[in-house]
């Protein structure tokens, strides 16, 4: 089948190449020409394991291409909507700006019987209004949410554990030839689910606000832990047996960030407000709130370890993506522990695998060093905000020993040893951890 994809960004552009993947003949669109110059390419303008790959070899077939000319959509049987909903810089609510130029671009471009499938994260109700928008030109719009993870986008978008297609009353039609789009998740039994709009739109903001709920519960724990004495790792081992409960995302920590859960969370409850029913959701402030405290904690063990002080102290920050296997710094817990102990005084050096270009063009000031071993070079304190195996499981702590001031660690994601790191002679900070 011949596909368009609009806004060739994270969700865009890996959905266009494994689209490509699995047989379909693609064009990914953007206005972009930067991007779109690096996709056509095949280079990723973000890293993504896997991705280079597929961009690689849907260019050499020629089922995959990318272009700036939106014309370029004319004559495709499904046009996928994948572009951002952003925060509103004056407010909570989710920024549609992107999502209604990309379907007012698009209609002079469609056809009868064509399908325009929204997959970017809206507020409910915002497919029912597009909707009236496409109805003019003969063609049908559904709803399609994505359920990306950073990191393991390519298998999610290739293999996911689920797809949702919001219709309606009539769009069975429609929902069928999303069937025939998924062919390969289909055939071997993935859950295909055909609801309505609304519980289309529903259904990732939901998702994602319970995903967020989940975190904050474990560091609200966490909060107790730190003034009871108790071990909120191993509190959280203990209630994850229970089915009900489940271990993942029990890890406390300083807490999530990136460009969906917060962003998610805080337009879902403006929308609630705008439909009255704002009490319905209104834990999910105070799910934000705790979120935001682990990063204000993270900093107090750094002072607290270090004297009081960190004036003119060497502090190594080993991560700058809010996330292991991701370049992305968008609201990154692990760069704003950073910027604010540069705040504090401390002489601040920032090391990533793969986020550091990105984390200086945002944040300049700070002292970047890609190579590990030369970051915590000299330093009086490291703390760990992104739980990279390069941190995790291929740094030792009597190694690290050799190259550090100050024997002072703070597991800001508790994903150390913190019996080996003492046994090496560290002072071992946890969170929520005695």
């Amino acid at each position: 089948m011949r596909l368009s994809v609009i806004g060739c960004g994270y969700l865009g552009a890996v959905h266009a190449a494994a689209m490509a993947s699995i047989g379909h003949d693609v064009v990914g669109i953007d206005v972009d020409e930067s991007k779109i110059a690096s996709l056509s390419r095949g280079e990723a303008p973000f890293f993504e394991p896997g991705l280079p790959e597929l961009l690689t070899e849907g260019i050499a077939s020629g089922r995959l291409r990318f272009t700036t000319d939106m014309a370029e959509a004319q004559g495709a049987k499904v046009h996928f909507i994948g572009v951002g909903t952003p925060q509103q810089k004056d407010g909570s609510a989710a920024d549609l700006t992107y999502v209604n130029a990309a379907v007012d671009a698009l209609i002079p471009y469609l056809s009868e019987g064509d399908v325009v499938a929204g997959k970017s994260t809206v507020p409910v109700g915002t497919a029912a209004t597009l909707a009236e928008r496409v109805a003019p030109t003969g063609a049908t719009l559904v709803w399609n949410p994505e359920f990306l993870r950073e990191g393991f986008a390519v298998k999610d978008t290739i293999d996911p554990d689920r797809m949702v297609v919001g219709v309606r009353e009539d769009g069975e039609r429609v929902a069928d030839i999303l069937r025939e789009v998924y062919h390969p998740s289909v055939a071997k039994g993935t859950p295909f689910i055909v609801t309505d709009y609304a519980t289309a739109e529903l259904v990732k903001v939901a998702a994602n606000a319970f995903l967020a709920t989940k975190i904050s519960f474990i560091n609200a724990m966490a909060e107790i832990a730190e003034v009871t004495g108790a071990d909120v790792t191993t509190l959280a081992d203990a209630i994850g047996h229970d089915a009900r409960i489940g271990r993942r995302f029990l890890g406390a920590g300083i807490g999530f960030g990136g460009g969906c859960l917060p962003k998610d969370i805080r337009a879902f409850a403006a929308r609630a407000e705008e439909l009255g029913r704002g009490e319905s959701i209104a834990f999910l402030r105070e799910v934000d709130a705790i979120n935001m405290r682990r990063r204000d904690r993270a900093v107090d063990l750094v002072v607290s370890a270090l004297g009081g002080s960190v004036f003119k102290k060497n502090v190594t920050v080993l991560g700058a993506a809010f996330k292991p296997h991701s370049d992305d710094i968008r609201d990154s817990p692990a760069l704003d522990v950073a910027v604010r102990l540069h705040g504090l005084g401390a002489w601040v050096t920032i090391t990533d695998p793969e986020a550091i270009e990105n984390a200086r063009e945002r944040h300049p000031q700070l002292n970047y060093v890609a190579d590990r071993d030369e970051a915590l070079r000299g330093a009086d304190a490291v703390i760990v905000v992104t739980e990279w195996d390069e941190y995790r499981r291929q740094m030792s702590p009597e190694h690290a020993a050799s190259l550090v001031s100050g024997r002072v660690i703070v597991d800001g994601r508790n994903c150390l040893d913190a019996a080996a790191w003492r046994a090496a002679g560290w002072e071992y900070y946890g969170m929520g951890r005695p």
